[in-house]
């Protein structure tokens, strides 16, 4: 008998502490700081060739007789179709740089600015979340942008003029030996105008569109969720950020004394027109779409393999 009160009295003390962790909400793990970097990496190795194609038609004075595809085949001829990969260490250098703070930047600020009560966070929040991720990661990411410009679009330019830097750190080596430490920083403010627009664009509206997405009977959190909210984000993405990437690849592809955006700006509008702001557009896309696309596919992987170790 003394014995069943004694169970009886434990049975009491335990319950009330197991319902607490029953009704307690789940703490979401923390993803890695690097995991955005390390998916932008994967991604780069499919878009680099649209990246090229992009810069090098943005970086056209007038109007351009080769599109997208007309671009990347007239490269393959002449100067062979590894020509394509021309740049890949620094595009590698500019997603461990860039896209690696970008990341992990938002979702550190979404994580400290999410409600406390566990409701969905606001997409005002998500927008502010985006624009301070993308400031810091454009700073952080310009000397690798500087050097993958120059070197995609090096083969472009006449014999004599070109840079011929060997790998990434070649031209950085080269850019703060030969014209100051100052050049690495050349374009600053269109790319991280530019980085603030891609971060807010682009990682706001997939999450924006995931949610959207999983709020209907017809979507899951699975692949075709991820392709679909991603192709929407690269297109959104795309469009908002044109304008600020012609001038910032026009910037940082020129030598010499700085030119401001705005001077880069009204020159390309009187000289151009308007429409010269969203050239390359059709490989922006298709370099972007695919790049987004990878990117989010391989992040969500990522994650599923990352906590799984936990």
């Amino acid at each position: 008998m003394a014995a069943a009160t004694t169970q009886s009295t434990q049975v009491q003390h335990l319950h009330p502490v197991t319902a607490e962790l029953q009704q307690a909400p789940a703490v979401k793990a923390r993803d890695p700081f690097w995991l955005g970097g390390a998916a932008s990496c994967c991604a780069a190795f499919v878009s680099h060739p649209f990246d090229l194609a992009k810069v090098r038609l943005q970086t056209t004075q007038g109007a351009s007789s080769q599109g997208m595809v007309g671009t990347m085949i007239n490269v393959a001829r002449h100067e062979g179709v590894f020509a394509l990969y021309n740049g890949l260490s620094a595009s590698l250098l500019r997603q461990g740089t860039y896209s690696t703070v970008r990341f992990g930047t938002y979702d550190l600020l979404k994580e400290k600015f999410a409600p406390k009560d566990g409701s969905k966070i606001p997409v005002s929040t998500m927008l502010l979340c985006g624009v301070l991720a993308g400031c810091i990661g454009g700073g952080f990411g310009n000397p690798a942008d500087v050097v993958n410009i120059r070197m995609v679009n090096d083969g472009k330019l006449p014999m004599e003029k070109r840079r011929h830097y060997k790998h990434a750190f070649d031209g950085l080596f080269r850019i703060v030996k030969e014209e100051g430490p100052g050049q690495l920083m050349r374009g600053l403010g269109p790319n991280m105008n530019r980085a603030v627009l891609m971060t807010s664009s682009q990682l706001v509206s997939y999450d924006g569109f995931k949610r959207q997405l999983l709020a209907t009977p017809w979507f899951h959190d699975n692949l075709a969720t991820h392709f679909a909210s991603s192709l929407l984000a690269g297109l959104v993405a795309t469009t908002v950020c044109a304008p600020l990437d012609v001038l910032k690849t026009r910037i940082m592809n020129s030598s010499g004394a700085s030119t401001s955006s705005t001077k880069m700006l009204f020159r390309i509008v009187k000289t151009e027109g308007p429409m010269a702001l969203f050239k390359g557009w059709l490989p922006a896309f298709l370099r972007l779409g695919p790049h987004t696309i990878v990117t989010f596919i391989v992040l969500e992987q990522l994650k599923v393999v990352v906590h799984q170790r936990k």
